[in-house]
């Protein structure tokens, strides 16, 4: 599916990501290989995250009901606890790979 997500002026789409639902909520990124890991999108509102056994960094993207972008960060391999700092919905987890480049820097750059 894709995903427009909106910040402040900016509309980004991000391409080809998976919806993560049951038990693969639980498992994210975990494991991936960082070039053929996709953008994983998870429902779950105001809930922290960790990046155990992710061996690569990533951007988390924390979303509203309305995909307006409430907070985004890079998250490090083996963080324990990462939460955004404001409330949110929905959660993008988007891989710093080749695939996800342009998108990820419009991501970091919309934050400053």
């Amino acid at each position: 599916m894709n995903i427009l997500l909106k910040h402040k002026n900016n509309k980004i789409i991000i391409g080809n990501v998976i919806e993560y639902k049951g038990i693969n909520k639980f498992v994210g990124l975990m494991f991936k290989q960082r070039e053929k890991s996709s953008a994983l999108q998870f429902n779950i509102p105001n809930q922290a995250i960790h990046s155990l056994f992710v061996f690569f960094p990533f951007v988390a993207v924390w979303l509203d009901d309305k995909n307006n972008v409430v907070d985004s960060k890079i998250v490090k391999p083996f963080q324990l606890y990462v939460k955004s700092r404001k409330p949110f919905n929905k959660l993008i987890e988007i891989p710093l790979n080749k695939k996800y480049k342009e998108i990820s820097e419009k991501l970091l750059n919309c934050r400053r």
